[in-house]
């Protein structure tokens, strides 16, 4: 049976070309238009993301959640760093119980501020895998806070069903060992947190790299978080290759990496176009080969 990942969208974003601007100005159109193909890509959720937002974040996220639930039916995932801007923003969310708070790290200021938010709203919560001294060193570290976090998070009411960990998708630039670590937890999470999901920031493992090229580490990074079990990632929509490995059409791509990171090598003579790409680029992300932007050459 093919495998499915649920797409939550990251375009509309402060940062973004079209979205950036249009949100500072106020201006409705291009956020509708984006959303509405996000959702015609096959989205399951919008990320609406504000950043930190200081001066405005307040009035910014409950603007962009109107906007965007004004043209479209699909939840939403609130993002921003701004702890009032959250809480303003499930003051104003249609469909609180469905929505996705992004994110809960496990900083003991931003649990404390925004656990009674999520569990007020029933919302479902990112856990972000993120400490007190910033990023885990490695597979253990994210276990320790993912308990910590799950804990707080089932005795403010929230089961581990509407938890989402994020094991923290790193650069392929700083190496691939991070890259290792957030997969060994993958495989840990279910003995951790039974029966709660996950997601990751898919293209933070491209960030860095060649515009042209980063398609290419994002699929077959989410094609190597499959074999755990992801439930969900956040996504470039506009990507349709991306999109249908998020459909469950590409399995035999899947089943190709699944058997590598097995230990079971296919011929790579016999490989070319899409499956060498898979091939290549999951050789440069397991560690396998040092990676280097001209890795699809090699």
């Amino acid at each position: 049976m093919s495998q499915t990942v649920k797409a939550i969208a990251e375009s509309i974003n402060i940062m973004g070309k079209r979205s950036g601007g249009a949100m500072k100005e106020r201006n409705p159109a291009p956020v509708q238009e984006m959303a509405k193909e996000e959702v015609g890509a096959g989205a399951s959720y919008l990320d609406l993301n504000i950043g930190p937002a200081r001066k405005d974040g307040t009035e910014l996220l409950p603007w962009a959640i109107e906007t965007v639930e004004a043209v479209v039916d699909t939840p939403l995932c609130l993002d921003t760093t701004n702890t009032d801007a959250m809480t303003a923003g499930f003051k104003v969310v249609k469909n609180k119980t469905q929505a996705l708070m992004n994110s809960i790290s496990a900083q003991p200021e931003r649990m404390e501020k925004l656990i009674p938010v999520a569990a007020e709203a029933k919302c479902d919560v990112i856990a972000l895998l993120w400490g007190p001294d910033g990023m885990p060193r490695d597979s253990a570290e994210r276990a320790a806070m993912a308990v910590d976090l799950m804990m707080a998070l089932n005795e403010a009411g929230i089961p581990n069903e509407k938890i989402l960990f994020d094991p923290i998708g790193t650069p392929i630039t700083l190496g691939a060992d991070q890259i290792n670590a957030g997969l060994e937890f993958m495989m840990m999470l279910q003995d951790i947190a039974p029966g709660s999901g996950s997601t990751v920031g898919l293209s933070n493992v491209s960030n860095g790299v060649a515009d042209n090229l980063r398609k290419y580490l994002d699929r077959t990074y989410l094609i190597m978080l499959m074999k755990y079990g992801i439930s969900t990632a956040i996504v470039n929509s506009y990507d349709t290759e991306l999109m249908a490995i998020c459909n469950g059409q590409r399995q035999e791509h899947v089943d190709m990496v699944h058997g590598m990171m097995d230990g079971v090598e296919p011929d790579a003579s016999s490989l070319s176009g899409v499956a060498m790409e898979h091939y290549k680029t999951y050789k440069a992300l397991s560690g396998q080969t040092v990676f280097s932007e001209s890795w699809l050459e090699l």
